[in-house]
C-alpha cells in the first residue's frame, strides 16, 4: 500500500473506468456511483476537506457523513445506504489499486426493519394458474398436481421436494401423512381430495422405479436421482404465472401464502393455521393479520353497525 497525493475527488475518473472494467457496471450505474459520490464530495467541501486524501479519510469523517445523511428528512435509510455503498465502492477501488485509504469494512450500513410483506393468490388467479399445464402430457400432470399439492397443503419448496411415493396412500380420498419440516420439527399435513385426485392421475402415468414424488423427465444419463430440485419447481411456477398473466414474483411460497389466506378467510384462527404451516412461534403466523383484520372489520360492519339504534 502506498499513499498517494491526489484529493479523494481527484480519483472519481479513475474509480469510475475501475467500474466499467473490473466490475462490468453499465453507463447507468456509473452515472448512479458519480450522483452518490458528488454528494459526498459536496459535504467535503462543506466541511473544508476538499484536499484530503485517501489515507487521511478517518472513521470520524465517515461518520460524521453519515450523520449528515440521516438529518436529510427527505432520504430514506434505504436510501442513505445507496451514498454508503458508493463510498465503500470507492474505498474498495483504493485498496484494489493498492492506495492507502480507510478499509471499506468500517463503513456500515443503515440498519433497515425488515418489512415482511404476504404475496398471496385470488381464487380467480388461483383458477388461472391451475389452469396452465397441459396435462395430456405427464410432464403437464405432474405440475398439475405440484400446483395442487402445494394449494392443499401450504408445504415448503423443501418439503415438496423431500416427499416420497410410499408416503402417498392413494386409497383413501383424502391423505394426511406425518412429515419433518423446518427445524426438524414434525407436522401432519393434509391432502384434500381435490389434490388426491390429481396425484392419482400422475402417478398413473408413471412407469418407473424412483422413489421420488416429484421427478424430471429429462434424459437419466444427467442424473443421478430424477428427483425434481427446488430450483426446477420454482421454474414450474414462474412458467404457468407467466402464461396466467399473474405477478413475476409468483413462487412456490406465494401458494404457501395463499394456503394460509384462503384458511383464514374460511375462518380458521392463527393458532389452527400456526399448526398447518409448522410455525414455532405464532409470531410467524401474524404476518396473516392482514386477513384477519379484514375478516374482523367485516363481521363489525356487518353484525355491529348499529342501524337499528
Amino acid at each position: 500500500m502506498e499513499k498517494n497525493s491526489k484529493p479523494i475527488e481527484k480519483h472519481l475518473t479513475d474509480f469510475l473506468d475501475w467500474l466499467e472494467i473490473e466490475k462490468g457496471l453499465s453507463s447507468k450505474s456509473q452515472e448512479n456511483y458519480s450522483r452518490f459520490l458528488k454528494s459526498f464530495f459536496d459535504w467535503l467541501k462543506a466541511n473544508k476537506l476538499e484536499n484530503v486524501k485517501p489515507h487521511g479519510l478517518t472513521a470520524d469523517h465517515v461518520w460524521k457523513y453519515r450523520v449528515s445523511l440521516a438529518r436529510q428528512k427527505t432520504l430514506k435509510k434505504s436510501s442513505q445506504n445507496y451514498y454508503l455503498i458508493a463510498l465503500r465502492s470507492l474505498l474498495n477501488y483504493f485498496a484494489d489499486r493498492d492506495i492507502l485509504s480507510l478499509p471499506a469494512e468500517k463503513i456500515k450500513l443503515a440498519k433497515i426493519k425488515k418489512e415482511h410483506t404476504v404475496n398471496f393468490l385470488t381464487v380467480e388467479q388461483l383458477k388461472k394458474l391451475f389452469a396452465g399445464p397441459n396435462t395430456i402430457k405427464p410432464a403437464g400432470m405432474r405440475d398439475r398436481a405440484i400446483l395442487e399439492v402445494l394449494f392443499s397443503t401450504g408445504l415448503r419448496i423443501a418439503e415438496l421436494v423431500s416427499l416420497n411415493r410410499n408416503q402417498i396412500k392413494l386409497k383413501n380420498e383424502e391423505i394426511e401423512i406425518a412429515i419433518i419440516g423446518k427445524g426438524g420439527n414434525p407436522r401432519t399435513v393434509y391432502f384434500s381430495s381435490r389434490a388426491v385426485d390429481w396425484l392419482r392421475k400422475y402417478l398413473a402415468t408413471r412407469n418407473d422405479d424412483e422413489k421420488a414424488l416429484f421427478i424430471n423427465y429429462r434424459s437419466r444419463k444427467d442424473f443421478s436421482s430424477r428427483r425434481l430440485t427446488a430450483r426446477s419447481i420454482e421454474k414450474i411456477i414462474k412458467k404457468y404465472a407467466l402464461m396466467a398473466g399473474l405477478p413475476a414474483m409468483t413462487t412456490p411460497h406465494t401458494l404457501r401464502h395463499s394456503f394460509a389466506t384462503d384458511l383464514l378467510n374460511q375462518g380458521a384462527d392463527l393458532r389452527t393455521v400456526q399448526e398447518f404451516l409448522g410455525h414455532r412461534s405464532i409470531t410467524a403466523t401474524q404476518i396473516y393479520t392482514h386477513v384477519t383484520s379484514k375478516r374482523l372489520k367485516d363481521i363489525h360492519h356487518k353484525l355491529h353497525s348499529g342501524k337499528d339504534l
